[in-house]
């Protein structure tokens, strides 16, 4: 059994890294989906962000990074995959993501998704959080991989 775990991943993060880990020991396999969103400006490109998620999951046999835009139940059909995981920080991240797989389900009936929690150490942590400290030069060792890291510190190198 496969399963989509689908994000921005604007970029990796321990967190995501964590959810990708625990997932692999759980599916036969699992894809990384990218979101390529059309209507929002990431801080790195698709293609970078494929690159550092195959850089950072190289050590994960069953591991699949891929990309897709449009609604996550097309890509999902096309993946012939009828299972989707999404991990939850906290409860507002629960509210936003019932929604989601709510309307996911509606749409393609055969579709589950599965909520993982956040290990208790990667609770407060997403992105956008990695990336303010970041932009203001802080040690963000502690929540991305080395490459993600450097590729941080590549981006900001100029100011933002």
């Amino acid at each position: 059994m496969k399963v989509i775990y689908p994000g921005s991943f604007d970029p990796v993060t321990n967190g995501h890294l964590d959810i990708i880990e625990r997932c692999s020991k759980k599916f036969d396999g699992v894809i990384i989906a990218v979101l390529n969103n059309q209507g929002k400006k990431g801080l790195f490109t698709v293609e970078e962000r494929i690159q550092l998620l195959k850089e950072t999951t190289k050590d994960i046999p069953n591991v699949e990074i891929d990309s897709f835009s449009g609604l996550l139940v097309d890509y999902a059909r096309k993946k012939g995959c009828s299972n989707i995981v999404r991990g939850l920080r906290a409860v507002s991240d629960f509210e936003y993501e019932m929604q989601m797989a709510l309307v996911n389900r509606k749409i393609y009936e055969e579709l589950d998704t599965f909520f993982m929690m956040s290990s208790p150490e990667h609770v407060f942590l997403s992105s956008s959080v990695v990336k303010e400290v970041a932009s203001y030069r802080g040690r963000i060792s502690c929540f991305v991989p080395k490459v993600v890291e450097d590729a941080l510190i590549n981006k900001f190198k100029g100011g933002i």
